[in-house]
């Protein structure tokens, strides 16, 4: 992946399609690209990146995004499904509401409704029983009732910080790799 859309996009771009036309590698994508910037690597390269990794979780649910990815052969991959635990996330009322249904936990019923979306998620634990909580989503589904109310959680902004900010790309552009 490429992590950020700054710095020599383009150029680390070609040479991951060379690794990947070479067989290196099964697949190349982007991190953090707003959809301006997927449709400028696209249209520039003619090669259609795999995935986006983006901030997806109930409060930033990208899902006009989504549906520019889609539309675009691009799968999108949650980081953060959680919102490292920001704006009390797993006592939020709506979640936990949702999980006394299904005898789910908030994590859970978050992971099933980016899920159902057709949102990959690769969720951050370090506990082996979280771990085994994480996967047990598979055995129930999220009514339109209960994927609406989820819905009603979405504040279209970040948790964490603008992309497009100008203080932060620059700040960004300070972690360059030497």
């Amino acid at each position: 992946l490429i992590h950020q859309p700054y710095g020599d996009v383009f150029g680390s771009w070609r040479a991951m399609q060379e690794l990947y036309k070479a067989g290196k590698i099964k697949a190349i994508g982007v991190a953090n690209f707003h959809p301006d910037r997927v449709m400028d690597l696209i249209a520039n390269s003619g090669f259609t990146p795999a995935i986006n990794q983006i901030e997806t979780h109930p409060f930033h649910q990208q899902i006009e995004t989504q549906k520019f990815l889609q539309e675009n052969n691009v799968q999108i991959q949650s980081w953060g499904p959680f919102a490292e635990g920001k704006n009390n996330i797993f006592q939020n009322e709506v979640l936990t509401g949702i999980g006394k249904k299904y005898n789910k936990t908030a994590a859970q019923v978050i992971l099933r409704s980016l899920t159902q979306r057709g949102v990959i998620v690769i969720p951050k634990s370090v506990r082996k029983e979280r771990m085994k909580e994480n996967f047990n989503i598979f055995d129930f589904e999220l009514s339109t009732e209960d994927m609406k109310n989820i819905e009603s959680l979405n504040t279209n902004e970040s948790l964490f910080f603008d992309h497009r900010n100008p203080v932060m790309v620059k700040s960004l552009s300070e972690y360059k790799i030497h």
